[in-house]
């Protein structure tokens, strides 16, 4: 009886010293996965957020008004190998550039990225293009697009299957349909940089990540979120192009408002 009861205890103890589960370095995930040969295994993996894929290798602006700036230090630094920050562009921008037109328009021009780029050694120049031609781009670009009620520079990387895949300084790696991106195109212009002795690097390839196409309505609603100072003319375009459904709430005072952009509703128009 004694050895019965010991087996049963020493059985027991097995079963749960076989169940405890340790703990895991703090910021793993853990998960199961069959394999192949059919056991089950258990990998630990660090999630990442979004934001680490979504600005990978994008020059994010620094002020509202530093699109270009940031657009162009994008291309330098990872389609020409450079090692700029984007304070030095806009440096050399105010430098090179036309520096009271700057000042009045608070934006710099393709005009000024040419001339920076030709004191930097780069050749580099403007060229109107359709959209066919957007399909054997063999360089990036700076592309001027205006979207949602403003003017806006962005880095187009590659057209692949109906997709116009960029590098936006605001919104980070994101897709336009030819469609879109043909109607948010500003006067169908590129502007290149060429590498003139700089080898051309990687870092504007694409990736699995970017070939997850983002729907127009993600875009729009990133835009509000980046861009709270164009609130106005965006909600006259939103109201244009969606049926807005705005959510009310009422502050300390009693007072009923409307809540912020960001968090309202936009909806296509069947």
């Amino acid at each position: 009886m004694l050895v019965t009861v010991l087996g049963v205890a020493l059985i027991f103890f097995a079963v749960n010293q076989a169940t405890v589960v340790e703990d895991y370095p703090r910021g793993y995930v853990y998960y199961e996965h069959p394999t192949h040969e059919g056991p089950v295994i258990e990998r630990g993996i660090i999630p990442k957020p979004v934001s680490e894929f979504r600005y990978r290798n994008v020059v994010r602006q620094a002020y509202d008004y530093s699109c270009g700036s940031a657009a162009l230090t994008t291309v330098l630094n990872q389609y020409l190998g450079r090692q700029f920050e984007e304070r030095q562009i806009m440096e050399g921008l105010l430098r090179f550039g036309e520096t009271e037109k700057i000042v009045e328009r608070r934006g710099f021009s393709l005009l000024d990225m040419r001339r920076l780029a030709t004191a930097l050694g780069h050749p580099s120049g403007g060229f109107r293009a359709e959209m066919k031609d957007l399909r054997t781009l063999d360089h990036p670009a700076i592309v001027p697009i205006s979207y949602g009620g403003f003017k806006h520079f962005v880095v187009l990387r590659e057209w692949r299957d109906g997709h116009l895949y960029v590098a936006d300084p605001a919104l980070g790696n994101i897709s336009f349909t030819e469609s879109k991106f043909e109607e948010i195109w500003d006067q169908n212009v590129l502007f290149i940089v060429f590498p003139n002795g700089f080898e051309p690097q990687d870092g504007l390839e694409l990736t699995d990540y970017d070939l997850r196409h983002i729907d127009e309505q993600t875009i729009n609603r990133m835009a509000f979120q980046e861009f709270p100072v164009f609130t106005r003319p965006m909600e006259q375009w939103a109201d244009k192009a969606s049926t807005l459904v705005p959510v009310l709430t009422t502050d300390e005072d009693g007072v009923e408002r409307v809540i912020n952009v960001p968090t309202r509703t936009y909806f296509r128009r069947k």
